[in-house]
């Protein structure tokens, strides 16, 4: 078992990631530099919109590399798509109601690492409370997870790919 910190991420999505790092560590830094070079150029700092513009995607883009960087190292390689055993898994896409809702009135989920979603779906995370919940159960399951405002209850509905 991979340890909690770890993020799960399918292959395809960590060789993704890893092209990412690889792309802002070479072309996007000398990219950036040229542009804080041309905008040097121009003159007085204090009132240069184009050095302030090309600092602060330099700072943007850094923190992405940090971020990749940090998110890689802990990397945990998972297999996507959901399990053909009808079970929730890292991958699958979850239609779940909350206990109390009205008959109907449902929500879908994208079981996985944020940097996986699909579409317009709100993710979770194998790791958090309703992710850890939901992990291994089938549709009409109920489960209950602890959130912030208290103990909730969802029932799977659907669960896909």
């Amino acid at each position: 078992m991979s340890d909690p910190s770890d993020t799960q991420l399918t292959r395809d999505t960590y060789e993704r990631l890893q092209a990412e790092l690889e792309d802002l560590t070479t072309r996007g830094r000398v990219e950036i530099a040229a542009l804080i070079e041309a905008a040097r150029a121009l003159g007085d700092l204090k009132e240069n919109g184009d050095y302030h513009a090309a600092k602060d995607s330099q700072g943007k883009m850094e923190s992405r590399i940090r971020l990749l960087e940090q998110m890689l190292k802990k990397a945990t390689i998972v297999e996507g798509g959901g399990p053909s055993d009808g079970t929730v898994s890292h991958g699958s896409v979850v239609t779940l109601q909350y206990e109390g809702d009205d008959e109907g009135d449902t929500s879908d989920y994208f079981v996985g690492s944020i940097e996986e979603r699909q579409g317009d779906l709100t993710v979770v995370s194998p790791g958090s409370p309703l992710g850890q919940a939901l992990l291994g159960h089938a549709v009409g399951d109920t489960v209950e997870y602890a959130s912030p405002g208290g103990s909730l209850r969802v029932q799977i509905v659907t669960i896909g790919a």
